[in-house]
């Protein structure tokens, strides 16, 4: 199951997804709360960073961008100060949001959490103030939204339909959205709004309440496995649903579906927050699933993404490194991809065993002898080989539209099977500076065509003491030339 998970999320592709929903704006607001205040019996916040993440179906949003999918976004949001900051940082991950529509006197939906911290760091969420207008919307702007709707549908695999019930998804617009969806062959994906009548999803492929907000929906207590699947089965009957998910916390997510009947259990965490839960497991399951995999499998993953988005403070995005980290944890010999973050911790245990570090950086599209020489080099001088390996929009930027060959998921499984390599991180930007400062190498590999060109990072790694080193290539050797052979021959033949 393991082997069958890893190629699953390594191979999910770049599907075009529908969000359709209530986009909102997260604000958290963070200070020391360190004395009472003399007007009130109320802590005194003294703030000291305040962070914005996409909220609602703007977090779908974010979620499907770093698991590698294109969201296109349709809602509403107001003509605010809080409209522009969403739009920007929904741009900034690359989503479509020409759905997005301004509504004039309509505040952008707002949660703004004030956060309490001791020392610096436990953060306590102390209150929540809400901007919100929970109106319907004009007949005339819910005409607009289903001709863009149409539109998108057209340009997208599959929707999410991701209902807080603040307006836009009425009865009339969901019934109307998952109809035009059957006409067009495309699933329809709904986290539901919390409320006790679910017959406005009727029609739909699949829906992912929780525990508390299935049992509002059938009129019963969720209190086990026996429980969850009465649930399930009443749901998919009276909603003619093909696919029913109830997430069941620490116990998992319990899937039925024509043929699956089945509890699909998860790993017990530490559940530090569950905001965003919801949203992580409704974008997880839309990506699978529009990668063509089955029910049982998108379920596997949500399970996993969930899982880790609960471990971490507030609405937070999950990597695709994180999913291939937390499939591995349980080898004798895990995985050598790891985010930036933590191969900064593993690097800080190797140094406390005196072990010197080895950084080196490429695109390593078409690997080749030069390549598999270059690395023995770097082992040569060190005890644990680092390669940053350029993400595929960083090699298109170097290389051009027509590159890499190779995505980045299959280049990394390539370096990961070779043993000169230790470790193996991702980089977006055209040079590696960045990781470079994260990483702190003893010694940075280039090879000797750099020796005109300058090499990126020497300067910071000199700065304390570390060293750079060229390395020798093996003439003819190169991904590119290796490329132009590979199209000549195609021509001739």
């Amino acid at each position: 199951m393991r082997e069958d998970l890893l190629k699953t999320v390594t191979s999910l592709g770049s599907p075009k997804i529908l969000v359709v929903g209530d986009f909102m704006l997260d604000v958290y607001i963070y200070g020391d709360a360190l004395r009472i205040s003399p007007e009130a019996p109320v802590p005194v916040l003294k703030v000291i960073d305040t962070k914005y993440c996409c909220g609602g179906a703007g977090s779908v949003a974010a979620d499907l961008a770093v698991l590698g999918a294109k969201p296109f976004c349709l809602g509403v949001i107001g003509d605010d100060l809080n409209s522009k900051t969403l739009r920007e940082m929904l741009t900034e991950i690359r989503a479509d949001i020409t759905g997005l529509l301004t509504v004039p006197g309509r505040p952008t939906i707002t949660k703004q959490r004030l956060i309490g911290l001791a020392q610096h760091r436990h953060p306590q969420q102390l209150i929540r103030v809400d901007q919100e207008s929970t109106e319907p919307l004009t007949a005339e702007l819910y005409e607009k939204i289903l001709r863009i709707y149409k539109d998108k549908l057209a340009q997208t695999d599959i929707v999410c339909l991701q209902d807080y019930n603040k307006g836009l998804l009425t009865e009339a617009i969901c019934k109307k959205m998952i109809q035009l969806a059957a006409q067009a062959n495309k699933k329809v994906l709904v986290d539901p709004s919390p409320t006790s009548d679910y017959s406005k999803y009727i029609g739909a492929t699949l829906i992912t309440p929780n525990r508390k907000e299935t049992s509002a929906a059938v009129g019963f207590e969720i209190t086990d496995e026996k429980m969850a699947a009465k649930a399930a089965e009443q749901l998919t009957r009276q909603l003619k649903l093909d696919a029913v998910v109830i997430t069941l916390d620490k116990q998992g997510a319990y899937l039925r579906t024509d043929g699956i009947n089945e509890l699909v259990p998860t790993r017990p965490r530490s559940v530090y927050d569950v905001s965003g839960a919801g949203d992580m497991v409704l974008a997880t399951i839309a990506l699978t699933l529009a990668a063509g995999c089955d029910y049982k499998t998108a379920v596997r993953l949500s399970n996993i993404t969930g899982g880790i988005e609960v471990e971490k403070f507030g609405a937070a995005t999950v990597s695709v490194e994180e999913i291939i980290n937390e499939i591995n944890r349980n080898r004798s010999k895990s995985s050598k991809l790891r985010s930036p973050e933590l191969l900064a911790d593993e690097l800080a245990w190797h140094r406390r065993k005196n072990r010197t570090v080895v950084f080196t950086n490429g695109c390593f599209d078409v690997v080749h002898r030069g390549h598999i020489e270059y690395l023995k080099f770097c082992r040569q001088h060190g005890d644990i080989v680092v390669v940053g390996l350029n993400s595929d929009d960083s090699v298109k930027i170097i290389k051009g539209p027509d590159r890499p060959i190779n995505n980045q998921h299959d280049r990394a499984a390539v370096l990961a099977a070779l043993e000169s390599v230790d470790y193996i991180a991702l980089f977006d930007e055209p040079d590696p500076l960045s990781l470079i400062k994260k990483v702190k190498p003893d010694v940075l590999v280039k090879g000797e065509d750099w020796a005109q060109k300058g090499v990126v990072g020497r300067e910071f790694v000199e700065s304390y003491g570390g060293s750079v080193v060229l390395a020798p290539l093996v003439k003819g050797k190169s991904s590119t030339a290796t490329i132009e052979k590979m199209k000549s021959l195609e021509t001739k033949s």
